[in-house]
């Protein structure tokens, strides 16, 4: 769903929200020490402060993973599972290794948000929307992604249902109500009422709505041997509920993947991976000029102590919300959008994600409630992010979450307009130097601590780097050392 924290107060949502409070279970019930289950919703575990630091917290397979985020309805004309499984070859040539299907169950048609609806306002969780196929069509795409080596998460929308889902009439004890009686709109992950007038709020006191929400996700790993979930509004659901069911689905299937659609730090007891906003609001304004580039050292200094090195944080320059309802990277970015996404897929944390399109420099708004198909006719950039994703693939010091590289800023000449850091791990070191100027740089820079043979990613020309010297990058670009 579209996230409502502005860009202005961005900086301050980490801090200022507490998710976890809304619909937890009191503080008696989540006392039990008992582990979680399908079969015991109450039983929930004492929810961490901190992200875990255990590398075992991860599922081994997503050390070095990029994430790619697959929108059906729009990926192809025909706007099927069926169809875009023709496309897993060359998304796996591309470098992905994660791909998030945006929801696939039906929509309901209450309320509904213009022709075909919103693909977050689902009417039935164990079921396929006729509009994209049936089950058959994705348990087809799974087996083909893991034919492939890639792994598959689906979009997850525990947060609230659509007006028709069946729970409405059979267990209105599911629902939050307003005083009269009347049901609720869906809340944001600051708790706020808002705008999406197709979708109900669930309640996460009664211990029924967890048993039965566990059980929907449940049948998706059981049923199509999905490999994990990326959490719509997770932040709106209490916190204890995702350690709940974190714990219930890894008991089924060990090495899932959970992705919260969040930025509170809190919420990694139960996910590997949250939404990198601030960083994402920050360098649109850099790329427009509007923030001197010295704002990174305050982000990545608040990001290392509330995170630390154990987690995993999604950076991107657009996803399906961005693209929608903001524009694209190339309206919001102009031409800085790749040494924005250079930044984003290496600095420390970082998880990359592309999404439907990038490769092919989609410009246009996709609608959110009709039918939008990409034009894949569009200048090709897949060169430069199958180059991005070599580079996170093969350079340990770059590797997601405990297993990557500290990040060190090295002092530049750039001014206002550019960045540099080092990141090593074991005897791999990366420099990077982004340049968000419209014009070439030739900047001084000193502290380099691993002088010596380099070789940069994108030209594969080798380069001396001393402990200080001179790096030119190219206007509204960027230059990438690995030894």
């Amino acid at each position: 769903m579209r996230t409502t924290i502005p860009p202005v107060t961005a900086a301050l949502a980490i801090l200022a929200c507490s998710p976890g409070a809304k619909n937890a279970i009191p503080d008696t019930a989540v006392a039990s020490a008992t582990p979680a289950s399908a079969s015991s919703p109450a039983a929930t575990a004492t929810v961490a402060t901190k992200p875990s630091t255990d590398p075992s917290f991860h599922p081994a397979w997503s050390r070095n993973s990029v994430i790619y985020e697959v929108n059906i309805r729009q990926y192809t004309p025909e706007g099927t599972l069926a169809a875009f499984r023709a496309h897993i070859p060359r998304l796996k040539a591309l470098g992905a290794d994660i791909l998030w299907l945006m929801p696939v169950q039906p929509i309901g048609m209450k309320n509904r948000k213009g022709k075909l609806g919103s693909y977050y306002a689902i009417s039935d969780y164990t079921a396929v929307n006729p509009e994209f196929g049936n089950l058959a069509d994705f348990k087809a795409v799974v087996e083909a992604a893991h034919a492939q080596g890639l792994k598959v998460i689906l979009d997850w929308v525990a947060n609230h249902s659509a007006f028709d889902h069946e729970w409405v009439t059979a267990h209105p004890d599911y629902y939050e109500r307003k005083a009269d009686g009347a049901l609720m709109n869906a809340r944001d992950n600051e708790g706020k009422e808002t705008d999406w007038t197709d979708v109900a709020e669930l309640q996460y006191t009664n211990p029924a709505l967890r048993q039965a929400m566990i059980g929907e996700m449940k049948w998706w790993v059981d049923s199509t041997g999905i490999d994990g979930f990326r959490c719509d509004v997770a932040g709106g659901v209490p916190t204890d509920f995702w350690v709940q069911a974190r714990t219930a689905l890894k008991a089924v299937k060990p090495d899932l993947f959970f992705l919260a659609e969040a930025e509170d730090p809190g919420i990694h007891a139960a996910f590997d991976m949250t939404y990198g906003w601030e960083l994402h609001h920050l360098l649109n304004a850099i790329a427009r000029g509007k923030q001197n580039i010295s704002a990174l050292d305050a982000y990545f200094a608040k990001n290392d102590s509330l995170y630390g090195r154990g987690a995993y944080r999604m950076y991107f320059t657009t996803n399906h919300d961005e693209n929608s309802w903001n524009g694209s990277e190339f309206e919001r970015m102009g031409a800085n959008h790749k040494p924005a996404y250079i930044l984003s897929a290496t600095a420390a944390s970082s998880m990359p994600l592309l999404y439907s399109g990038q490769e092919v420099s989609l410009k246009k708004r996709l609608r959110f409630f009709e039918k939008d198909t990409i034009d894949w006719r569009g200048p090709s950039l897949a060169d430069f992010y199958r180059a991005v994703f070599d580079l996170k693939h093969s350079q340990v010091a770059l590797a997601n979450g405990p297993w990557g590289g500290p990040q060190t800023k090295l002092q530049t000449s750039g001014g206002k307009s550019v960045y540099a850091y080092t990141r090593t791990q074991d005897s791999n070191t990366v420099v990077v130097a982004v340049n968000f100027d419209n014009k070439p740089a030739a900047v001084t820079y000193r502290g380099l601590t691993r002088a010596g043979a380099y070789r940069e990613w994108f030209s594969k020309t080798p380069v001396a780097l001393n402990d200080s010297g001179r790096i030119e990058i190219p206007a509204n670009g960027y230059r990438v050392f690995v030894r």
